[in-house]
């Protein structure tokens, strides 16, 4: 198993977690290995790190998890990144795990959470329809998008800091652009602890969130998966509507041709995405063959 990795942990007030969580942790990893981000905390975290002789990194002010994440991914200098949440939820114990599917040829591989590990009925209702609509986005199945446990290959993780927002969908947005980028990913099932305080994520705006950000990263990387069952539904109902008009009142209507035009112009938009598209491939498929040679 690989000892080269970094475990990078967000925390914003998570004293009373921490003081359970890096004992546990440190019986494997040395501490040097520990990267907390302390994302403008207002308990005891920092105090809780430093007296456990890892890492730490403070936010003046609190900026987002995803905020935190990208500073972590940042200042991490091992080949290998494992993320893992400071609220209990991921077992330290989980890592050599997520290594040893790592090494067996994966860029990513993802602490995937059993259904009933979600917090309640709505989310893992919303986390259901999320896996389906993102793989349909990159046709891949994803069997936990929203998961913050993963270890992640660093250099190609960095790649796509730019894309990963400030909030909680960081998750979200690198394990869609990993398939989209052909970066091969994994899932371990693992059995997620119950969260101890309060949730940092509001169902209802952080789940809109998600699934904007699954639109933005699918038309990224796979346009046309997104333009054109637009084009088709648009130029199917436009034809649906001319054929009913022509047949009732013998004439085409404006709302047909606005329906057929507007077909049209988004398969041409479609179209020109994915030459935009191609543009950002043509980087990744660079490095995917220097990482082949090496």
């Amino acid at each position: 198993m690989k000892t080269s990795y970094n475990v990078v942990i967000p925390a914003k007030n998570e004293a009373e977690n921490l003081k359970k969580l890096l004992p546990a942790l440190l019986i494997n990893t040395p501490p040097d290995n520990i990267i907390v981000v302390n994302d403008g905390s207002e308990d005891d975290t920092q105090a809780i790190c430093l007296s456990h002789g890892i890492n730490l990194i403070n936010h003046p002010y609190s900026m987002g998890n995803g905020s935190a994440i990208k500073t972590g991914a940042r200042c991490a200098k091992k080949d290998i990144i494992v993320f893992m949440d400071a609220d209990g939820q991921h077992n330290p114990d989980d890592i050599p795990r997520l290594l040893e599917k790592f090494n067996e040829g994966y860029e990513m591989v993802v602490g995937a959470r059993q259904s009933h590990a979600h917090a309640s009925f709505a989310r893992r209702v919303a986390n259901s329809f999320y896996n389906r609509f993102a793989s349909f986005m990159t046709s891949y199945k994803i069997e936990d998008l929203t998961s913050g446990f993963r270890a992640v290959r660093a250099r190609h993780f960095r790649k796509f800091l730019y894309l990963l927002p400030n909030g909680f969908s960081y998750p979200t947005t690198s394990t869609m652009a990993f398939f989209r980028s052909g970066f091969p990913v994994a899932y371990v099932p693992i059995v997620a602890g119950k969260r101890t305080g309060k949730s940092h994520i509001n169902v209802l705006g952080d789940g809109f969130r998600f699934f904007l950000i699954i639109l933005k990263i699918g038309a990224l990387f796979s346009p046309m998966r997104l333009f054109l069952p637009i084009s088709f539904a648009l130029f199917g109902i436009g034809c649906g509507y001319y054929t009913y008009t022509y047949s009732v009142w013998s004439r085409f209507t404006n709302m047909s041709a606005l329906l057929i035009l507007a077909s049209i112009f988004i398969f041409l938009m479609g179209i020109i995405s994915e030459h935009i598209s191609a543009l950002h491939y043509r980087d990744i498929n660079q490095d995917q063959r220097r990482t082949r040679r090496e």
